[in-house]
């Protein structure tokens, strides 16, 4: 008989350890790109992939999974075992292979696949326990989420910059959160099982308020996955050019710093996503896109200065850039038909990804053409008009559903 965690805080607390486990894979072998690039002929494009194709193979999933409404009409607990297993097998499965190798690419492309059986659907079942606090309840499931992004880069830096250590660790933890799933209790607000209708997906875009929300979240989508894939690349060469050389030293603390930046956002989802649900989602998530927008245009001058300087600043983009993703998806949660909840979220962050494999591919260029000191600036561009949608949306007569009328 297998325990079951049936109150609300436990199931949230093992849903987000099973997210952070699991979402370890994303950015698994990104994690270990600096290391690669030493070792073996790996050039910028071919890096690009490494993040790239799993966010392609995300899109291809979650456009799967929303036309056939899996999300919604399969088991969550099922799904997301499934997902997690073939995923850590994929992954696990590149050790098998030289990092130049094709091959690679083809396994991190099902790693994507599968992500889309893990991550919306923890926010489907987060949305089952939802009474008024979606925006805490997703913000702590993005915090799992950007835990398990951040975890490679802390055990590539434990690991001695092994990236063997890291894909094995990464796929182990992975497995774990795939047996733990069943042990997570669907919450009192879990939606019956709709019918089979692919017309659902075109919910997303003709609902005024859910389009709207859908833009925030493409905007935030437009810098946070090209911020995560490049910032260990960016802090190793201003690091490197700031202290006039190279060492095993440096490309531990750019880990140990990424890993830093990039999990800070788990903290501050959590808190933003509390304030939110008393303050109001739109007011505060617009205010973060315009913050970390802002950060996206002052890091790259500050390229081989100190390097406290310009890990203090990439901690406030950090901070910044992750919290406004739970709120945009806690207003698809509020705005949507219960039994639909896990389609539209699939729907969200599938346009989201798709816009991603842009900037993940944009920012190598710009560094070539002209440098770290303005690759980042781009990337302002979506946040920016984020924000300007996110107030859009304030001014809709639906969003007085949002967090119980607090806008």
């Amino acid at each position: 008989m297998v325990w079951h965690a049936k109150t609300k805080g436990a199931a949230l607390i093992l849903l987000v350890v099973c997210e952070a486990f699991s979402l370890s894979l994303w950015f698994s072998a990104t994690a270990v790109i600096p290391v690669l690039k030493l070792n073996f002929a790996i050039n910028d494009a071919r890096a690009s992939l490494f993040s790239s194709i799993v966010a392609v193979g995300y899109v291809a999933g979650t456009l799967i999974s929303a036309l056939l409404g899996l999300a919604d009409r399969l088991p969550p607990r099922l799904f997301f075992m499934a997902a997690a297993f073939i995923a850590a097998a994929g992954n696990a499965g590149i050790l098998l292979f030289e990092p130049t190798s094709e091959f690679v690419i083809l396994l991190r492309f099902a790693t994507g696949m599968c992500i889309a059986g893990l991550y919306p659907v923890g926010m489907k079942i987060a949305s089952s326990w939802a009474d008024g606090d979606s925006g805490f309840l997703i913000g702590t499931i993005v915090g799992g989420l950007t835990l398990g992004a951040a975890v490679p880069h802390l055990l590539n830096a434990l690991g001695s910059l092994n990236w063997h250590f890291t894909l094995i660790t990464t796929s182990m933890l992975a497995s774990t959160a795939g047996l733990l799933i069943n042990t997570v209790e669907l919450g009192p607000a879990h939606g019956k099982t709709p019918h089979f209708q692919p017309s659902a997906v075109f919910k997303a875009w003709t609902i005024k308020p859910i389009r709207f929300a859908n833009f925030g979240y493409v905007g935030h989508l437009w810098e946070l996955y090209a911020m995560w894939a490049w910032i260990a690349v960016f802090l190793h060469a201003s690091f490197v050019a700031a202290v006039g050389g190279n060492s095993s030293a440096i490309e531990r603390w750019a880990s140990l710093t990424t890993f830093a930046v990039i999990g800070v956002g788990a903290f501050t989802s959590v808190v933003i996503g509390r304030l939110s649900d008393f303050l109001g989602r739109t007011a505060i998530t617009a205010c973060l896109m315009v913050i970390s927008g802002a950060c996206a245009l002052i890091v790259g001058p500050l390229f081989g200065a100190n390097p406290w300087l310009v890990a203090a600043v990439c901690l406030l983009w950090g901070a910044a850039i992750v919290p406004d993703a739970p709120q945009t998806s806690a207003c698809i949660i509020e705005l949507s038909d219960s039994s639909y909840i896990g389609t539209m979220l699939t729907v969200q962050t599938c346009a989201g990804f798709m816009l991603t494999l842009v900037p993940i591919h944009l920012v190598p260029s710009l560094v070539e053409a002209i440098g770290w000191q303005y690759a980042f600036m781009p990337l302002a561009i979506g946040p920016m008009l984020g924000a300007l949608f996110m107030w859009k949306l304030r001014s809709l007569p639906g969003a007085a559903r949002l967090a119980r009328g607090n806008l």
